[in-house]
């Protein structure tokens, strides 16, 4: 029995809703929703949505979209081995560190918004946006730090306007939710690196 994961299981308005893109949808919305709380265990589902949205976005065009989920399933592993059994325990960045990452953030996002272009991607200028602004982010929450939830936020943010005007309205709709998701992530983590820096004696 041949199994087709690309096969449409709804359609309305005009919209084909795979298979492909269900799984990918679910697995993504208990992914970053574990990485609120913290646990080692919203690791293995961000890389299994990763790979599954390599593909979506690889056919939708959306090429750094998809080259981006490969640095996902590096930065999954990368947290498995790098939280340990306990988890998260955020902190913030230094001034200066916040002044690094945001010049690295312009530099790299003007860098590739022309490459993008050249290549035909679609919707260059917020693809290479939510490329570098999720890179970023990645490494940020890897490194338990709290501003990568606001940056999640304002990618996440990015991406729904970019999916939804490209007509991916179920994946647009999973931005939304994790933009939902980063705002519940911003609190919870400021309130724990505020904790950190302020221990009670």
């Amino acid at each position: 029995m041949h199994f087709n994961i690309m096969v449409t299981i709804f359609s309305a308005w005009g919209y084909h809703l795979s298979l492909l893109e269900l799984l990918a949808f679910i697995t993504s919305v208990v992914g970053v929703g574990l990485g609120v709380y913290g646990p080692r265990s919203t690791w293995p589902w961000w890389n299994v949505s990763s790979l599954l949205y390599a593909g979506l976005f690889f056919q939708e065009k959306y090429y750094a979209s998809a080259a981006l989920q490969f640095i996902f399933i590096a930065g999954g592993f990368w947290g498995w081995f790098g939280w340990g059994k306990k988890g998260a325990q955020p902190e913030k960045l230094t001034k200066r560190e916040k002044q690094f990452w945001f010049l690295a953030f312009v530099i790299a996002w003007f860098s590739l918004y022309p490459i993008l272009k050249k290549i035909g991607a679609a919707a260059s200028l917020t693809d290479a946006f939510g490329f570098v602004g999720s890179c970023i982010a990645q490494v940020l929450m890897v490194l338990e730090k709290y501003e990568s939830w606001p940056l999640w936020f304002l990618v996440d943010t990015v991406y729904t306007y970019q999916f939804w005007h490209g007509g991916s309205y179920l994946t647009a709709i999973l931005y939304f939710i994790f933009v939902l998701i980063a705002v519940a992530g911003w609190k919870r983590w400021l309130r724990e690196s505020n904790e950190s820096a302020n221990p009670r004696t």
